[in-house]
């Protein structure tokens, strides 16, 4: 069977964009997540008690707003983790396509190339 470099580095390139793209998708998906429970969050700053500088009240937050942030820290945790691992997957991809593009240059280079070029008749062309 003869390799073909095209079609590997194409399937390939097609599961980088996919992962990317949803990677992209994911981000921007947390970022707005972020901007709304901030948003959330300085509102309910603002209902609780906003009048004083320094008093002790408007500091502590009510039992409600304390388990809205232990949910986002964890929640947060978790999509850290899961940018991890996209950010792991990503690379491995690159790597492989890196020897991918390798291998057919190597290939190409030696007079492999598309057609096979080593056969009698191979100086005339496609």
């Amino acid at each position: 069977m003869a390799y073909d470099g095209e079609r590997v580095d194409g399937r390939v390139l097609d599961q980088l964009e996919t992962v990317l793209r949803h990677v992209a998708d994911e981000l921007a998906s947390w970022r707005a997540r972020a901007l709304k429970a901030e948003a959330e969050l300085k509102e309910s700053g603002l209902r609780g008690g906003g009048g004083g500088a320094g008093g002790g009240g408007a500091t502590k937050p009510d039992a409600e707003t304390r388990g809205r942030v232990a949910d986002l820290e964890q929640e947060n945790r978790t999509l850290r983790q899961r940018v991890e691992g996209a950010r792991t997957r990503v690379h491995d991809l690159l790597s492989r396509l890196t020897f991918l593009e390798e291998q057919a240059r190597q290939t190409g280079g030696n007079g492999g190339g598309t057609g096979g070029g080593t056969s009698a008749g191979s100086a005339g062309g496609a």
